[in-house]
């Protein structure tokens, strides 16, 4: 007999558009689940916090919170419980700014290429099952700002990239998920 098949999926939408909720309700029967948590959080941004404590508070007690960015770790770790990545846009943000793109450091895009390959693999070759959210930032307008536009493509390229090593892409719009693969 062989093994099931380790589902992972990746989850779309704009903001405010069900896909956390969506992404949450996918493991709302686990017995445990590792919520790994991609944002820092600014004691100067009360917005920001106030979030935060919203997506803590839908949380179940008894799930795991991972506040961290390595998350080729996370996805190799030999364990069966499921894991929830919130959010890669978070995440794609802050390998940006460790890299240093805004800055236009030497070797930035080497370095965020690298991030993103490395984060790509171990989507590829995770053995637990995995939901990672994502935003979706392409269908707006062109923004005016070069660093916006630069985050809007980067955002783009990992979203394909990981779309084409999950097994499963859902959109969420309006709180309503739509299976795209």
């Amino acid at each position: 007999m062989s093994e099931p098949r380790i589902a992972r999926l990746l989850v779309l939408g704009g903001a405010r558009s069900g896909k956390s909720t969506f992404a949450e309700q996918h493991f709302a029967h686990a017995p445990a689940v590792d919520y790994l948590a991609t944002s820092q959080v600014p004691d100067d941004d009360p917005e920001w916090v106030e979030r935060v404590r919203v997506h803590r508070r839908r949380r179940p007690s008894h799930w795991t919170t991972i506040e961290t960015l390595e998350l080729a770790g996370e996805l190799s770790r030999e364990t069966t419980t499921p894991l929830l990545i919130d959010c890669m846009t978070v995440w794609l943000t802050r390998q940006m700014d460790l890299a240093g793109i805004w800055d236009e450091r030497p070797g930035c895009d080497e370095a965020l290429k690298a991030a993103v390959e490395e984060a790509v693999g171990a989507f590829a070759r995770a053995t637990r099952p995995v939901v990672a959210v994502s935003n979706e930032v392409g269908q707006g307008l062109v923004p005016a700002e070069a660093g916006s536009r630069r985050f809007r493509d980067e955002m783009g390229v990992l979203n394909m990239r990981l779309a084409e090593v999950v097994d499963e892409v859902w959109f969420c719009t309006a709180g309503i998920p739509a299976r795209l693969k």
